[in-house]
């Protein structure tokens, strides 16, 4: 425990949630695009449930060197203090993503929008008009409840700073 705790820069106990929300996350990919690629060929469902734990624990195994490459990569550039830290942020940038994607579909229909009733080639470009301020106070929203509401705040500046807006 106390090399684990070493190595993630642990210093509270109650930081080890972010710990088992990347390993949950990590698993949760790789299930996700194991059970996508599941052959129709398997007899038995015992080959399925094996092909799909075996597949799911290597994917998971990749994202993890992936992930432990950015975290390689991103600790000084983000200034960060403590490699947990990054798990948050990381969590907070997949929901956030997956938030406002999620939130942009019903906002869409309540404002009378929506892919029926006009022409793909407009119902898109609007659609990611819509969602980019969705994403935008959700990041911000979610770095708060994460922890981490200095770095989004700062990241928030200077993402609306590239497009002329000023804060």
């Amino acid at each position: 425990m106390q090399k684990l705790k070493k190595n993630w820069e642990i210093t509270q106990n109650w930081q080890f949630i972010y710990i088992l929300l990347g390993i949950i996350g990590l698993l949760a990919c790789g299930y996700f695009i194991a059970v996508r690629i599941l052959p129709t060929t398997f007899e038995d469902i015992t080959y399925e449930y094996a092909f799909t734990i075996i597949v799911t624990l290597i994917l998971a195994y990749i994202f993890y060197k992936i992930t432990m490459w950015l975290f390689s990569k991103l600790k000084t550039r983000w200034e960060v203090t403590y490699r947990w830290e990054l798990i948050a942020m990381f969590i907070v940038f997949a929901i956030t993503g997956s938030l406002s994607a999620r939130l942009s579909g019903p906002f869409m229909e309540y404002i009378g929008l929506s892919r029926e009733s006009m022409s793909g080639w407009l119902f898109w470009p609007l659609r990611i008009l819509i969602l980019f301020p969705i994403y935008q106070i959700l990041l911000v929203a979610m770095g708060w409840l994460f922890g981490q509401f200095d770095f989004f705040w700062k990241f928030e500046k200077k993402m609306l700073s590239r497009f002329g807006i000023k804060l």
